[in-house]
């Protein structure tokens, strides 16, 4: 391997990986990213929690991604993610947590993506000390008889279900909180790096 401007060879080993931030509070946050729907629209939902460390402490200052189909269960190619128009819903939405840990969306709730499977938003959790962002899945309580026929949830250790589920907490209502570590840690999924290429 040779750098682009010069012939020396440079080592071909892999690098370290290091911690980014803290900032993601002025950085990556936008106007509106929370909202994939209005608040006023008649399907919408509000999925909110907090993320917490090890130690059951909020964590502070990090970013929430999530990404979801729409409510028939089909994956959304509609533009404006970054500048939204307050009708069009593109099924990505990106929130800071606030000083407490905490973050809310404000989206529909999505149906099923394929034959056999539950309803679910993909999620990806920021934070300072992370190497690598972490995915995982945010399920429904109220789809119980879907949640036990799901193929991914049937692979998980049935004591750790749980951190897989939002609790419906209110009306359209749902309650996902992320612990990175320690007792009741999320189940996070790890995605191969030669499905990534």
């Amino acid at each position: 391997m040779t750098t682009p401007d010069s012939t020396h060879p440079m080592p071909a080993r892999q690098t370290p990986s290091q911690t980014v931030g803290p900032f993601y509070g002025y950085a990556l946050p936008y106007e509106g990213g929370p909202e994939l729907l209005p608040a006023h629209a008649p399907e919408t939902i509000r999925l909110h929690g907090t993320v917490f460390d090890g130690n059951s402490e909020p964590v502070p200052d990090a970013l929430i991604e999530i990404w979801q189909p729409d409510a028939a269960g089909a994956v959304v190619a509609e533009r404006g993610s970054l500048q939204r128009d307050g009708y069009t819903f593109t099924g990505f939405g990106r929130a800071a947590v606030d000083g407490s840990g905490h973050f809310s969306f404000t989206t529909v709730k999505p149906g099923p993506a394929r034959a056999g499977s539950a309803p679910y938003i993909l999620v990806t959790v920021f934070a300072r000390g992370l190497l690598h962002h972490l995915f995982t899945r945010a399920y429904f309580s109220d789809e119980p008889a879907a949640n036990a026929a799901d193929p991914f949830l049937a692979g998980v250790d049935a004591a750790r279900v749980a951190t897989l589920v939002a609790e419906q907490d209110g009306a359209a209502q749902y309650r996902f909180d992320i612990r990175l570590q320690g007792e009741n840690e999320t189940v996070f999924i790890d995605y191969p790096l030669s499905r990534r290429a």
